[in-house]
């Protein structure tokens, strides 16, 4: 029987469709310890693809730094800060967020990349990543049960706040106005000033 031309279409296409080679936190580990990637290239591995991460622009910047000070100040001795440092998620992904909040470890982090089981928080700051950091980061974050998740939105000045990690998602989305308080699921006593977070706004 001849084959329509819509059937030979889709069959030369599925010949020359390329393939995507998918890579583990394993060969990821050893194309560092290779050479082939070092720190000069910011690159971070998700969901198997090595993937170029954004520029800072001074916004950015401002809002990880003043980030990082209000938890420094608010938690104290009681969880590590870690600023644009990797964290493992299952066997494909190793994001660097712009703060994880996460467990003390008493080898500090010296002989391995903390996982989900050390995660209490994961902040990325979004100024023109907002579509990435809502979706994929939302989804392998919320697959490998990373108990908590914050975006700020620098565009709006608002805070996505994903919980209740459930079947490859996150059950709860919150969006609350960098005017308002929150607390975080592991710190309940401990309120936040979202506003804090946030780059001061010009006069």
């Amino acid at each position: 029987m001849q084959a329509t031309v819509t059937e030979a279409t889709q069959e030369i296409t599925q010949e020359i469709e390329p393939q995507i080679h998918l890579w583990s936190v394993d060969d990821y580990h050893q194309m560092i310890e290779a050479g082939v990637l070092d720190e000069d290239d910011r690159v971070e591995l998700l969901e198997g693809k090595i993937v170029c991460m954004s520029p800072q622009r001074p916004f950015h910047a401002s809002s990880v730094q003043r980030s990082s000070k209000l938890f420094f100040k608010l938690l104290g001795d009681r969880a590590e800060i870690r600023i644009q440092l990797p964290v493992i998620l299952g066997n494909d992904s190793e994001p660097e967020s712009d703060l994880a909040i996460v467990k003390i470890d008493e080898h500090e982090y010296s002989y391995r990349h903390p996982e989900a089981k050390d995660i209490y928080l994961l902040i990325e700051v979004a100024d023109w990543t907002i579509s990435t950091d809502r979706k994929q980061k939302a989804r392998i974050y919320g697959k490998n049960l990373v108990l908590e998740y914050w975006i700020l939105d620098l565009q709006k000045r608002q805070v996505y706040l994903f919980r209740q990690p459930e079947n490859g998602s996150y059950r709860e989305e919150l969006i609350l106005n960098s005017e308002d308080t929150a607390t975080m699921i592991a710190f309940p006593d401990v309120a936040i000033a979202l506003t804090a977070l946030f780059p001061l706004q010009p006069e």
